[in-house]
């Protein structure tokens, strides 16, 4: 059966998804049983497929922005397992040096920009980032992305308002998972259809299945390309779900197991694999040496998090502020 997607696409979701669906089981297995990570930890697991078509979608240099729920955007973007890792047990050689924790990713490198602990605080520093890079010439775009609950926040409105009127190369995304923490979007708006609140902007908006590669590879696709060719901001809205609690004391009484399960059968990466299996892109045996290599990865990044040193002592005030040299600082 023809697919619209090449093998290579088609594997390297499957991959890309592998790493963050075990990464994140691996992390919250750390977490529960072995108490070697502290603070607040909000698991990727079930959205995938949003970090998979995003990739595909976009440029290496194309920075992105987010909220706290971040391992997954980060490993996408490239930060190394290990870094990520030794981020959440406050090591050294995390990706934050060890100071962010699980909510404050950063790679400047791999243009990830965070992890970002205050709802919605990204969506401003997004509309920057994608004004340094109209400023500086560039043909970049900026992809920010946000929860539905994020999408309350007055500063969206403020941000919206400013990107249109600079015509700013950014998309926002908001990945609507039904709940913000333990309530629906329901309960917090009668405007349930977040894409509709670009229509105040005359913004353009698109509505997206976040539970297929497939479906977001498209969306993210048009309005990269609308951005690129100068048409400014969009904002996308993509329904997923989260399969894990808000966060990992969440006991979830909010929704039903039903629900939940309901959802899972939907799974974004059972869904890519079948596609590869019933293509013959790859045989059972392939498959399970993707996963083999993805196990291997997810235990030596535990490896290296308990043999990385601890900060020490004289970094506690240092990049309190950016030096001067910092890349987007223009002078």
């Amino acid at each position: 059966m023809p697919t619209k997607f090449s093998k290579e696409t088609y594997l390297y979701w499957y991959e890309l998804m592998q790493l963050i669906r075990q990464f994140e089981l691996k992390a919250e297995e750390m977490y529960k049983m072995a108490g070697k990570i502290r603070g607040f930890f909000h698991a990727y697991v079930g959205q995938e497929a949003i970090a998979a078509g995003c990739m595909t979608a976009t440029a290496q240099d194309d920075p992105f922005i987010t909220a706290y729920r971040d391992h997954g955007w980060a490993l996408a973007k490239g930060t190394s397992a290990n870094a990520c890792m030794a981020e959440l047990y406050g090591k050294a050689t995390g990706c934050a040096k060890g100071k962010g924790g699980s909510m404050h990713f950063f790679d400047v490198k791999n243009k990830f920009f965070g992890g970002h602990g205050i709802v919605g605080a990204q969506i401003g520093t997004g509309t920057g980032l994608a004004f340094a890079e109209k400023y500086k010439g560039t043909q970049n775009v900026v992809l920010c992305f946000f929860g539905d609950g994020a999408a309350r926040q007055g500063i969206l409105h403020e941000s919206f308002n400013l990107a249109m009127l600079w015509n700013l190369p950014v998309i926002y995304v908001c990945e609507n998972n039904n709940y913000a923490m333990g309530t629906s979007v329901e309960r917090t708006s009668n405007v349930i259809d977040i894409y509709k609140l670009a229509d105040a902007y005359e913004m353009p908006a698109d509505k997206v299945d976040g539970m297929t590669a497939e479906a977001v590879h498209d969306g993210i696709t048009r309005a990269v390309k609308r951005a690129r060719e100068g048409g400014g901001p969009t904002l996308i809205e993509i329904k997923t779900y989260r399969y894990k609690g808000h966060s990992i004391s969440d006991p979830q009484k909010y929704r039903s197991k039903e629900e939940v399960d309901e959802y899972k059968n939907q799974d974004p990466i059972q869904k890519v694999l079948q596609t590869i299996l019933d293509s013959k892109f790859a045989t059972q045996a392939d498959i399970d040496a993707i996963d083999a290599r993805i196990n291997h990865v997810v235990e030596e990044s535990v490896k290296f998090a308990e043999e990385s040193p601890w900060p020490d002592d004289s970094e506690v005030l240092k990049d309190v502020y950016v030096d001067k040299n910092y890349p987007f600082i223009v002078d």
